[in-house]
């Protein structure tokens, strides 16, 4: 497992092929958020100095860059699932999904139309998936929050529990105390996280 996410990271930080900085579509980021200094570049407080994304966003790192605004970029993943497989990532550091404000989550899946109906186009794929692999249980390689958009083909059996059999969930004491669990958990939020800002 650990010479995966090795080899995951070092794949995002060295693109495949050769002198990829010569080539023309290659370009690196030039930041520019709510948080950043007069020029352009995010506030190194904002980011972190061995973050490959953080390198991306400062410019230090090349990316294949798709979309680009104000709150989040997208780029092409360097160790991809399928054509096309991109990632949103905000361009401040958050490291878990839970750690990064709502209106940045915000910001990035209302993005998410936009390109991933371009994505799909592009690569003559039939539909995507949406992916947050979020702790490294769910294998999280780089923890800086970001989504994955996956295109998918018809029949292109990329997931390998698209061949396990679901079954039914029943509607037992278990599955009742499950429900109890979670509501309890938001419970005990603060109503100020479980209000929608209007």
């Amino acid at each position: 497992m650990e010479a995966r996410r090795l080899a995951i990271l070092c794949s995002h930080l060295n693109p495949p092929g050769p002198n990829p900085t010569r080539d023309p579509i290659l370009r690196v980021s030039d930041c520019s958020s709510s948080a950043s200094s007069g020029d352009g570049k995010v506030e190194s407080s904002n980011l972190q100095n061995d973050c490959v994304f953080c390198k991306i966003i400062r410019g230090e790192s090349p990316c294949l860059k798709l979309y680009e605004d104000d709150m989040c970029l997208c780029i092409l993943d360097t160790n991809p699932l399928s054509h096309g497989h991109s990632l949103i990532i905000p361009k401040l550091h958050y490291p878990t999904l839970e750690e990064t404000p709502p209106s940045v989550v915000a910001a990035m899946c209302s993005k998410v139309p936009l390109i991933s109906n371009a994505i799909v186009k592009a690569t003559g794929s039939d539909s995507f998936n949406l992916l947050v692999n979020n702790g490294a249980a769910a294998g999280q390689v780089i923890f800086h929050t970001h989504i994955h958009i996956i295109p998918r083909k018809e029949r292109d059996c990329l997931w390998a529990s698209e061949s396990l059999r679901r079954h039914t969930l029943k509607l037992d004491k278990e599955a009742s105390q499950l429900v109890s669990r979670v509501r309890q958990q938001l419970c005990s939020l603060p109503e100020e996280q479980l209000v929608q800002p209007s």
